[in-house]
């Protein structure tokens, strides 16, 4: 029985030449285009496609000395150079390490927090109640701006060790 089934199910249609009348609330599909129609519109969709991906390609050349482009032997001579000046390498690679370290941690919390399944919610209210805040004082007022800059520029010295 079930095999019967599964060949009705599969087997092709073939057009039948009876009108079967259906009660339905929905309006009939319009009828399908003629094959000519059909394949007049797609090759005249080739070739649009075909000219708007050539005036895509088309680029204007350049006779600029100054490119963007980095090169990649001047980035490694360049990143070999300031490696080679590092007194305290170690400290480097012990930074490095756990700066990865860390993220991984982090990722794995977050992960976590994200399971708990209320958890994810409050802390998108939170966010947004902590911009909220943020926005009111710091950006809203042009004092209060003023103050956020100048409380920017006294962490970059304390950090570059300007200060």
């Amino acid at each position: 029985m079930a095999a019967a089934a599964a060949t009705v199910l599969l087997s092709p249609r073939i057009p039948t030449t009876t009108n079967v009348t259906r009660c339905s609330a929905l309006p009939s599909l319009p009828p399908r285009f003629s094959t000519t129609t059909t394949t007049l519109f797609s090759t005249s969709l080739k070739h649009l496609s075909v000219s708007r991906k050539s005036s895509l390609l088309q680029t204007r050349a350049s006779s600029d000395e100054t490119s963007t482009s980095v090169d990649a032997n001047e980035l490694f001579t360049d990143l070999k150079e300031k490696w080679d000046a590092l007194e305290n390498k170690s400290t480097v690679l012990l930074y490095g390490g756990g700066a990865i370290v860390a993220i991984w941690l982090s990722s794995i919390l977050v992960g976590a927090i994200n399971s708990v399944p209320l958890l994810p919610k409050i802390m998108e209210l939170v966010g947004l109640g902590y911009t909220g805040w943020f926005v009111y004082r710091y950006l809203l007022f042009k004092s209060s701006r003023k103050e956020l800059a100048t409380d920017i520029d006294a962490l970059k010295k304390k950090i570059t060790g300007t200060e």
